[in-house]
């Protein structure tokens, strides 16, 4: 799958001394091993590094835990073989929200190896937030025993449009205190390990066609509907990202001409009327705090009267964007996603409505739509795919 921005190799920090120079040798032979394994000979000709350093890199792995070696015949000579455990190359997938960070540390054969998320407050700095990504990172993997330098790099979600020539969050953010910032830059400088970013919808989309169900799907789209509403797209089998990456902003398609203004600067954009901000606003009237979306999943399934309304409202105004969109580019499956995932039917049906209502009939009657199996961790699991995908892994 084409790549999402660009990525550049961290800048070890002190690089002249020896720990640093051990990482860093280290991290290339892992590089090497991950596409089979290899020979001892093999992985010095292939990172030019002598045969004793890395022998005694391939030591220090085993005795780690992330590298097994084994006998072998290498051109009629004995050789020994080095490969890598199931944990000895680990992608991590970190998703920023409005509101919560989720990190996950996954395995080669794409096995959660560990996984949290933490509430962030709302309005936080991008230092802010990557500060608290840098600490849980840290802690997880203190946690699961899982070396550093066995990260092969970090996929990271942002919920917003990514400028893929600059690498910085575009205006029309969800957090409009990280635009502006070249954030693959800062990420890499705080983590000291390969970044690459993309739009947390379109992340939703590779989960769904890597770690969900739908691998075999060509024509996908994702809608994360959340405290904005976004859609990731799979087209032909890879992600569509456009010309200059901004895609997939079907909130902000127009659905009443003369309605609320929306933060873009427009009005009756989708997200004035179907994101869980707008409904916990309506929800929240006479309440003695604010809802939050489980609150508004845990009133919906007790079918609270006026809960049920303001869902329906939505899903039908997500459903009149959807027959648009889906009679422009006519997808396989339409996966909803996000925090209102456990609506299932009660969110799906209206969607349906909408959907088939302003899509072609036989668009209408031949799209499925489902509700994502992934929950809330659909956007992490995608960027830790986004990881193994730039390294020319595949699930197998």
């Amino acid at each position: 799958m084409p790549s999402p921005s660009r990525s550049t190799r961290s800048r070890t920090k002190n690089p002249g001394s020896q720990s640093a120079l051990r990482s860093l040798n280290q991290q290339r032979i892992i590089e090497c091993l991950l596409n089979g394994p290899s020979t001892q000979a093999e992985l010095a000709r292939q990172t030019g590094l002598s045969t004793a350093t890395v022998s005694n890199i391939v030591k220090i792995m085993q005795d780690s835990g992330l590298a097994s070696t084994e006998p072998t015949t290498s051109s009629g000579r004995r050789a020994l073989n080095v490969r890598l455990n199931s944990n000895g190359a680990v992608a991590v997938g970190i998703d920023f929200g409005r509101r919560h960070l989720r990190v996950v540390l996954a395995s080669l054969s794409y096995h959660i190896i560990a996984e949290e998320s933490v509430l962030l407050p709302l309005g936080h700095q991008a230092e802010q937030g990557i500060q608290a990504a840098v600490a849980l990172l840290d802690k997880l993997l203190a946690d699961s025993g899982v070396e550093r330098t066995a990260v092969v790099g970090a996929g990271v979600g942002i919920p917003g449009p990514i400028d893929r020539r600059t690498s910085t969050v575009a205006q029309g953010a969800i957090l409009p205190e990280w635009v502006g910032i070249d954030i693959l830059e800062r990420l890499e400088e705080a983590f000291q390990f390969p970044i690459f970013i993309d739009n947390d919808s379109n992340l939703g989309a590779l989960s769904e066609v890597t770690w969900g169900p739908h691998s075999g799907i060509s024509n996908l789209l994702f809608m994360k509907i959340g405290s904005g509403i976004g859609a990731g797209l799979i087209l032909n089998g890879n992600p569509y990202y456009g010309n200059v990456g901004i895609t997939g902003e079907i909130g902000h398609a127009t659905i009443h001409e003369h309605g609320l203004i929306c933060r873009c600067g427009n009005r009756g954009c989708l997200e004035t009327i179907a994101s869980t901000t707008t409904m916990i606003e309506l929800l929240s009237r006479g309440e003695a705090r604010p809802l939050t979306p489980e609150d508004i999943v845990r009133k919906a399934l007790a079918r609270d009267a006026a809960t049920l309304r303001v869902v329906d409202d939505a899903g039908l105004a997500v459903g009149r964007a959807l027959g648009n969109v889906a009679n422009l580019i006519n997808p396989e499956v339409i996966v909803v996603g996000g925090p209102l995932a456990g609506l299932g039917d009660i969110l799906l049906d209206p969607i349906r409505r909408g959907l088939v209502r302003h899509a072609v009939p036989v668009i209408g009657e031949t799209t499925t739509l489902t509700m994502s199996s992934l929950n809330d961790r659909a956007e992490a699991l995608g960027a830790a795919s986004l990881v193994f995908q730039h390294a020319g892994i595949r699930r197998t």
